[in-house]
């Protein structure tokens, strides 16, 4: 049983929820403020975990359920707070009746955090009479959002997870929205209701997908986050022109989310086994791999570009040795620290780490460009980043 006093709870939580995103300066839009005013967040996270405070034995991170029977306070709280809830593990739904702790596992749906939400549509440059595809549906709230604030019926969404939705589907109708919803695989958008005037993805995908620019009206907006196996990030708004071609700047590279499932990153088994046949004789390096892992925005950045410099590379680290693995070419590379510095060794087809040193020194000597000052230039033979000081940065279509 839910306590007779949720509702109240509810609206006092939302409204001091909306006093915050606007304090720090996210609700610039009274229109949007008033959606988040009014959406009950509560409806659309039913369950979600949190993680416990400690890892478990194996270093794995615990996560605990929560739902209003197992602590009501956390979870209202934790509902009105700016936070990413996760609802789901690698595409297994939780029974909320009897929820599991779970130790580690890959999130494969969420609802996302109420200020990047809002950011996102305000971002698109959303606003009333525009027709807007949500990609990625998830539990609903930024669909509730969307549909607060332009009318149910401009406003279509689509999940990949036919489960995901019969419950976002479920919440949305419970509060009285009732957008276009279906089961569909955001990297071809949905033609049925096509053309739209914004597409706004709540997943990341490699490459931009080209159904998608076909799908938006000439001079619409693409906002969509770009990612890779890398896990570099960079948020990018489109415009969509006559020809059905694209360009847009970077939005920055501090947003993640998860990756359209088809764009997920493939196991590459053991990295010992891929060192094991590189060249004995290492070479030292200029470049720390802390320049691209660290927990810093540029380092952010940094691994953004040169993801787009080995688009099929993933990263490792086991003890002090840090992998690169491409499972496409069957090269790899290791770095080792070595005399205060780093050595690398790197084998096959593609020099991984030499190529990644070729774009941070490019970017050394560009002054050290911020994502903001990049292009992404998109056309049907693949798509571009752009910078007056640096040269080309291919981002080959997956």
């Amino acid at each position: 049983m839910m306590p007779a006093d949720l509702e109240t709870d509810s609206v006092r939580l939302r409204e001091t929820m909306a006093g915050v995103l606007a304090a720090d300066g996210v609700l610039a839009d009274p229109a949007w403020r008033q959606a988040v005013e009014a959406v009950p967040r509560h409806r659309f996270v039913p369950g979600f975990y949190l993680p416990a405070d400690e890892r478990d034995g194996q270093g794995l991170t615990v996560w605990e359920p929560v739902t209003a029977e197992l602590d009501y306070g956390r979870w209202l709280a934790a509902a009105y707070s700016d936070t990413t809830l996760i609802t789901q593990f690698d595409g297994e739904e939780p029974d909320w009746k009897q929820p599991a702790v779970r130790h580690g596992g890959a999130p494969t749906s969420s609802s996302t955090l109420p200020s990047l939400v809002v950011r996102m549509w305000a971002d698109a440059e959303v606003t009333e009479g525009h027709t807007v595809l949500e990609i990625g549906t998830g539990t609903g709230y930024s669909t509730a959002l969307a549909c607060e604030r332009l009318g149910s019926a401009d406003v279509t969404s689509i999940e990949v997870d036919g489960r995901r939705l019969e419950q976002a589907a479920s919440a949305l109708y419970g509060c009285g929205y009732t957008p276009t919803l279906a089961v569909a695989d955001g990297l071809y958008g949905y033609w049925p209701e096509a053309k739209f005037d914004r597409i706004v993805a709540a997943c990341s995908f490699r490459a931009v997908p080209p159904a998608l620019l076909a799908q938006v009206r000439p001079g619409g907006k693409i906002l969509l986050t770009l990612s890779g196996w890398l896990y570099g990030y960079a948020r990018v708004l489109l415009t969509v022109a006559e020809d059905g071609t694209a360009e847009g700047r970077l939005l920055g590279s501090t947003v993640s989310f998860m990756s359209a499932r088809t764009h997920a990153a493939p196991v590459f088994g053991n990295p010992a086994h891929w060192a094991a046949g590189l060249p004995d004789k290492p070479r030292a390096t200029p470049h720390s791999p802390e320049r691209i892992t660290a927990a810093t925005e540029e380092a952010f950045h940094l691994r953004f570009l040169a993801q787009s410099a080995v688009p099929d590379a993933q990263m490792t680290t086991m003890g002090e040795v840090v992998h690169l693995v491409d499972v496409v070419t069957g090269s790899a590379a290791t770095l080792t620290p070595a005399d205060g510095g780093w050595a690398v060794r790197e084998g096959g087809p593609v020099k991984l780490w030499e190529r990644i040193e070729r774009i941070l020194d490019a970017y050394d000597a560009a002054g050290r460009p911020g994502p903001e000052t990049f292009t992404l230039h998109v056309y049907g033979g693949g798509q571009h980043l752009r910078h007056p000081q640096l040269p080309g940065l291919p981002l080959p279509r997956p």
